[in-house]
């Protein structure tokens, strides 16, 4: 569940020598997050299986993969969106219930009806709903 979650990076976050990875997603299921924490820095990554629209940048000329559908960011920095083959396994992810938010490892989520919102340390972030996607 997405609240234990936080509670969980509170305890790992205190161990200086311990890493953890953990997953959520949103109950549609369309939104997918891994979240990496170390001893140093933490990572969050996002993959939206299905959406619409435009792409929030441009596709690189170097990208021959799927763009615009998985985003990632470290706890400090902009947040970047990856060209990267596009996972549609929907299955093994925690619930983030709708109206719920999650602090671990340096970021700040909220899932929302209107899609999922995440934040870093920097205020730097993306939002990610089936609708629309974008890189602030």
């Amino acid at each position: 569940m997405f609240i234990r979650y936080a509670i969980c990076a509170i305890t790992f976050g205190a161990s200086a020598a311990h890493a953890d990875v953990w997953t959520f997603e949103t109950p549609s299921e369309n939104i997918q997050c891994v979240v990496g924490e170390g001893a140093e820095s933490s990572d969050l990554t996002c993959t939206i299986i299905e959406r619409g629209g435009a792409p929030p940048l441009p596709k690189p000329a170097t990208c021959a993969s799927d763009w615009g559908h998985t985003f990632y960011m470290a706890d400090r920095g902009p947040a970047e969106i990856l060209c990267e083959r596009t996972s549609r396994d929907k299955g093994g992810f925690d619930r983030a219930e709708y109206g719920v938010t999650g602090e671990f490892g340096g970021f700040t989520c909220f899932s929302s009806t209107k899609g999922l919102r995440c934040e870093n340390l920097d205020g730097h972030g993306f939002f990610l709903s089936r609708r629309r996607q974008e890189v602030f």
